[in-house]
């Protein structure tokens, strides 16, 4: 009788161990999907040296008597941006604390995360003191996916509803991972238009062309690859109720990226609002992807320990 109560309270601390963790991830992958919108903000409004210094701005925490929208922008992006890489270190600090109690793996993907937040964080410095030179910005954003990608890879495998996913077949998490990848590099070829304003040189001057060509180009292997997804995850028998919603999510997300991509386009970025959508909109579809991949990879796992259990004889 001690030994069931002493069992049942370990598991109810992991449990509990397990919940706040993966809490705390998709908390802070969220925060961090706004941080990048507010970032693509400050880059079309050309508040990104609005705060000439770093990382106080003005030699500041709040410069009051030069705020304005742009420096306030700007002020309130390193004020999020800070906040979510001391959030990761209260992740991962949590993770090695509870290690006992969690997946082997989760301290050490946390350990992932903090470093590419600190990485981010310079990155960020280095966009002021380097006056946004574009290769920085467009490993800044880069990065930032990357720790955002690695945010919510660990929500959803730590996720209490991964239950849900009963069949996989492995075609779809392949499927989904080059769908990510395709996704994620597309990005930062949008990265490489917006840090180099290469649309507006396009049609003024007819420079940069190229760089807005291999974006424009670009869209067609991630529509396809993304559209393959929510068509093979409803044509497969085996795929589950759980994968296919989340495949359907992923669908209307490429349909609104391409009409504001479309609109975008042909309004020249004239629309602010527009243009933040579209970076954030892409950024959701790169999060719902990366989820979808590793709800398929671990249905996999769980079939492939299954099978494993029941090929084991019996001991009587």
């Amino acid at each position: 009788m001690t030994n069931f109560v002493s069992s049942k309270s370990t598991n109810s601390a992991q449990a509990n161990s397990i919940v706040l963790i993966r809490r705390m991830a998709l908390g802070i992958a969220i925060v961090t999907w706004m941080v990048m919108a507010i970032g693509s903000a400050t880059r079309i409004m050309n508040a990104g040296l609005a705060c000439p210094d770093w990382p106080l701005c003005y030699g500041t925490i709040l410069p009051a008597e030069q705020m304005n929208l742009q420096v306030f922008l700007e002020w309130f992006h390193r004020l999020v941006a800070s906040s979510v890489g001391f959030a990761t270190i209260a992740l991962c600090s949590a993770s090695w604390y509870f290690r006992k109690s969690l997946p082997k793996w989760l301290p050490w993907a946390t350990s992932g995360s903090l470093s590419l937040v600190i990485v981010q964080g310079i990155l960020g410095g280095l966009t002021v003191t380097q006056l946004l030179r574009f290769d920085i910005v467009t490993a800044h954003l880069g990065t930032g996916l990357l720790f955002f990608s690695s945010l919510l890879a660990i929500a959803t495998a730590l996720s209490i509803s991964v239950g849900e996913v009963q069949t996989s077949p492995p075609k779809l998490a392949w499927l989904g991972l080059t769908a990510a990848i395709c996704v994620y590099l597309q990005s930062i070829l949008g990265a490489l238009v917006a840090s180099q304003w290469a649309l507006h040189q396009c049609f003024a001057t007819q420079d940069m062309c190229i760089v807005l060509n291999a974006h424009l180009l670009g869209v067609i292997p991630a529509t396809f690859a993304s559209i393959a997804v929510v068509i093979t995850s409803w044509l497969t028998k085996l795929t589950s109720p759980l994968l296919r919603r989340v495949s359907v999510i992923a669908g209307l997300l490429v349909i609104a990226q391409v009409a504001i991509g479309y609109a975008t386009y042909k309004l020249h970025l004239q629309v602010e609002p527009l243009t933040v959508a579209h970076q954030a909109i892409g950024s959701a579809l790169l999060g719902t992807l990366i989820c979808f991949t590793v709800l398929a990879f671990r249905a996999i796992n769980q079939n492939s320990t299954l099978e494993q259990n029941q090929a084991q004889p019996a001991i009587r």
